[in-house]
């Protein structure tokens, strides 16, 4: 992810988050002994990968093993500033996956190995800890969660707030009837990114096994901007922004709305309205999604997401953000560590919440501390995937020009066989496809 002054990663650690998550897991896997060490593997060395290996690598009892990387450069880097030893710095994560001493891994690759690398990892009796969004589409995310499932792994999506105490704190005060019901919630993504320029196919740099980069995805030809740092914009490798940064939104928006399913009607508009380059993926969006309930009043609830990648014009002078809109108030609520409730007629409501911001640590803490107590994490794949589906119907609508109707039961487009292509996608002869895919 491009890296701007008002975008900044959040690594600083504070014992209290940790201590806090710590007891905030519920649910029940087969279990370690607290006293265990747990032993991890990081999978992608970028500088992402690197940050949550750091993380790890600094928990009690947590060793680092392994690093991975088909980037020859990106390993001695990685291998370099996380102490590993030469031997455990590999380029094909099955090695990893084959090492009955491994505990878990990290995994930090481009969106379109997400998935499939979480499955090969859950399948290998591997928990995962799994950089957002947790799946390239909707189909491999639901995998996932049944991979999971069916291998009694866990997974932490890595959408940091929902180990965050300020967000804990403010879905309490939602649910607890602060703004009355909260029936809409907008949230929005809103920085100046950078453009990727145009480029043309060419040699893939030594030293990097662009095959493998690949993976199971439609063989492309290398090129400059979408191998590595231009991933994201490529609708063959990447989510675009709203599953890049917005996902993190998109999360805490979806949770103090208090909705435990997929949307049933999804409307998108946008575009590219600013950049003039190679990247597919909007850089201007809104997308709207519709909750049913049961049809009544009263049941129903509206997500709005907002996006704009080309302003530093925020509301609430942050990027990030989310408003609920109650009937009896509103909220607004910020990853970036803030929090404003007013009432009726706007009148301030004072409320005693300590504000901190995305806690990185404090999400990794809860996933060794769910290893270790056998109890379910704070993002697991179910919770990933709800969310993350957001951004790829989003995506769809945005992508085909017209509103989508979807059915939450069998994760399918109604009566839109375009729009259910893309619900998957088409993969090549790899030994990362994803099986039932």
């Amino acid at each position: 992810m491009p890296s701007t002054p008002d975008r900044r990663e959040f690594l600083q650690a504070s014992a209290a988050g940790i201590a806090t998550t710590a007891a905030l897991c519920s649910a029940s896997v087969n279990a370690a002994s607290a006293s265990d060490k747990l032993v991890v593997g990081l999978i992608g060395c970028g500088n992402r990968g690197i940050h949550d290996a750091g993380l790890f690598k600094s928990m009690p009892n947590v060793e680092l093993a392994y690093v991975c990387d088909v980037d020859e450069s990106r390993r001695q880097n990685a291998m370099q500033k996380l102490g590993i030893e030469p031997r455990r710095a590999v380029s094909d994560m099955r090695k990893i996956f084959d090492d009955k001493t491994v505990d878990a891994v990290v995994i930090a690759t481009p969106d379109h190995w997400h998935s499939p690398a979480a499955i090969l990892a859950v399948n290998a009796g591997k928990h995962v800890y799994v950089e957002k969004p947790i799946s390239h589409n909707i189909r491999e995310g639901r995998l996932l969660v049944e991979a999971a499932e069916r291998n009694k792994r866990l997974v932490q999506h890595g959408t940091q707030v929902r180990s965050t105490s300020t967000m804990f704190e403010a879905v309490k005060l939602l649910r607890a009837g602060t703004i009355g019901d909260v029936l809409v919630a907008k949230c929005w993504n809103i920085q100046r990114r950078r453009g990727i320029g145009h480029e043309k196919p060419g040699a893939p740099p030594t030293g990097l096994d662009y095959d493998t980069w690949i993976g199971p995805a439609p063989l492309v030809a290398y090129q400059k901007n979408r191998c590595h740092e231009g991933w994201h914009w490529w609708y063959d490798f990447g989510t675009g922004d709203m599953g890049n940064d917005g996902v993190h939104d998109v999360e805490y928006a979806r949770w103090g709305l208090d909705v435990e399913t997929h949307p049933t009607k999804i409307s998108a508009i946008g575009g590219k309205f600013f950049f003039d380059d190679d990247q597919q993926f909007p850089d201007t969006q809104q997308v709207a999604f519709e909750y049913p309930g049961d049809g009544k009043p009263g049941s129903k609830r509206m997500l709005i997401f907002e996006m704009r990648l080309w302003s530093t014009n925020y509301p609430h002078n942050t990027d990030s953000g989310a408003e609920f809109y109650g009937t009896k108030g509103q909220m607004y609520l910020s990853r970036r560590g803030k929090l404003e409730i007013r009432g009726d007629r706007n009148a301030p409501v004072e409320v005693s919440v300590e504000l901190k911001q995305q806690d990185d640590a404090a999400h990794v803490a809860n996933l060794c501390d769910c290893i270790r107590s056998g109890k379910k994490p704070n993002a697991d794949a179910l919770v990933g995937h709800l969310t993350s589906s957001l951004c790829h119907l989003g995506n769809i609508a945005s992508r085909l020009g017209r509103s989508l109707t979807f059915d939450p039961k069998t994760e399918q487009v109604v009566n839109d066989q375009e729009a259910n292509a893309l619900v998957g996608r088409t993969y090549r002869d790899h030994w990362g496809t994803p099986r039932g895919a």
